[in-house]
């Protein structure tokens, strides 16, 4: 298959979304598949069909392939919008996105969906960070005092660093920890963290060198950044944190 679009977006979906995958978290069982995409192998029919069964993705990739005229979810240029946010994100109307939300999705049964109502219109926007920050209800727990909320919301969302050193199996990567004072969520310093890199299959990043900006999904290297792609990931995140925290004070 050639190295189109849609054929490379097949490979990046597979590379943000084995991670959470293999630990059970979301979409099927098909944690094989994807590890071999992501390391550059697989059938892109098989992560085709596994990508339609992540209940949270997979929404937001049609959503934003619709409103910005582009026909398959799976074009490179859709699943970089919403894991890590491009040009595309900046183009989709926040307001229509979110009715369309609603709409065709907010009525799914689930756990991990009923926090999507009206009310939470005003937090939308096209990236995983809403979701994660937004639609899970991780973000309403940090006031029970027990550390997993904030632990799985560290996870869960897309992180970024740069390398530091390079093993065969992992890499020392100086990142930002998310942290919770009690009333607000926001970035720690930088820290350096070791981070797994390698699979059964391969890595993910081939020939991962010192200096690289990398994405980090449930403490795993999942994809070489460029500096752009950094900076617009950390813009995202740092305004979906702060509609979290415009809540989370709300409620208090």
């Amino acid at each position: 298959m050639a190295e189109s679009a849609v054929a490379q977006g097949y490979r990046l979906f597979a590379q943000y979304a084995h991670a959470p995958n293999e630990l059970g978290y979301c979409g099927p069982a098909s944690a094989a598949a994807l590890e071999s995409a992501a390391c550059g192998g697989g059938d892109p029919a098989v992560v085709a069909a596994a990508a339609r069964q992540f209940s949270g993705a997979w929404p937001y990739q049609q959503l934003i392939a619709e409103q910005c005229g582009i026909a398959d979810p799976l074009d490179e240029r859709v699943v970089r919008a919403y894991w890590t946010g491009n040009a595309l994100t900046d183009r989709v109307d926040a307001e229509r996105f979110g009715g369309e939300l609603l709409s065709r999705f907010g009525a799914r049964a689930g756990h991990y969906w009923s926090h999507l109502t009206e009310n939470l219109l005003s937090e939308v926007t096209a990236t995983h960070a809403f979701h994660v920050f937004g639609v899970y209800p991780w973000s309403r727990l940090l006031g029970t005092g027990m550390p997993e909320p904030l632990r799985i919301l560290d996870s869960c969302r897309i992180g970024w660093g740069t390398v530091l050193e390079v093993s065969d199996d992992d890499a020392v990567v100086n990142l930002r920890r998310l942290e919770f004072d009690g009333a607000r969520l926001a970035l720690g310093a930088e820290t350096a963290r070791r981070i797994g890199r390698r699979t059964a299959s391969g890595v993910f990043v081939p020939g991962l060198r010192v200096g690289d900006r990398v994405a980090l999904h449930w403490d795993f290297v999942c994809d070489r950044l460029t500096a752009e792609e950094t900076d617009r990931l950390e813009s995202w995140t740092v305004r979906q944190l702060g509609h979290t925290n415009r809540r989370l004070a709300a409620a208090r």
